[in-house]
């Protein structure tokens, strides 16, 4: 008999750490984007390289760039996952947060301080619940994957529509905004679900391997991007200007 529970507790214990690994990566790479948002927003030559001299029209070149630095770490990470060593991947994924946190930084120049700390907080509540919910429901979320993705390629085409538009005709679309933001809302607390869900049936399998430890950095990486865009959506509807 007890050499039949051994290799359920040892389960046990593997799946335990793979969770508490990839929320530990999701957590850190916050604390580094906070960081770097907050270094980048109280520092002149890093804004002045983001977005112009202050008082000039120049074109945001470093905030574009860093964009699309972000854009080739994620598809880097997630085309060559499986061939990276351990050490390359958490040092992608530490980069990604880092980059991203300075491109964040824009909210510290736009929205008040309560208002991005009650963002955060909201966040977190909203995110920790659904979180919760993807691993302890019995209902299977795996078919949702496909239309929340078919939702958010919706809402990227209407924002880069209503982009255009303002644009052009030089005037300020604020209810299409709202209505853009309430929709990522909903589509990223489903995924916060979903991918929770995921997750946890990844962590059935886990083991003290190369390749489930690069698994666990790219899983952080999904919820570390559900948080992040949740708390932006949050805050262009709640958030007060400055």
């Amino acid at each position: 008999m007890e050499a039949t529970r051994a290799p359920a507790r040892l389960a046990e214990t593997e799946k335990s750490r793979f969770l508490g690994k990839t929320y530990g990566w999701m957590a850190l790479a916050l604390c580094i984007s906070a960081a770097a948002a907050y270094f980048t927003a109280t520092s002149e030559t890093l804004l002045s390289f983001l977005f112009g001299a202050p008082g000039t029209k120049s074109a945001p070149v470093g905030f574009i760039a860093l964009v699309i630095v972000e854009l080739v770490l994620v598809f880097v990470l997630s085309a060559s996952i499986r061939k990276i060593p351990v050490g390359l991947a958490v040092l992608g994924f530490v980069a990604y947060a880092a980059v991203n946190g300075m491109t964040l930084s824009s909210i510290f120049l736009v929205y008040q301080i309560s208002s991005i700390a009650m963002a955060f907080f909201s966040t977190a509540i909203l995110f920790s619940l659904m979180s919760l919910w993807g691993m302890t429901t019995k209902r299977n979320l795996a078919s949702w994957g496909r239309y929340l993705m078919m939702a958010l390629l919706g809402v990227i085409i209407a924002s880069v529509t209503g982009g255009l538009i303002s644009f052009f005709a030089k005037t300020p679309l604020p209810m299409l905004d709202i209505l853009v933001s309430a929709v990522v809302v909903i589509i990223f607390t489903a995924l916060t679900a979903y991918d929770s869900q995921k997750l946890l049936k990844t962590a059935e399998f886990a083991r003290n391997t190369d390749d489930y430890k690069k698994v666990s950095v790219l899983a952080a990486l999904e919820l570390y991007l559900d948080f992040i865009n949740l708390l932006l959506a949050l805050l262009r509807i709640f958030g007060k200007k400055k």
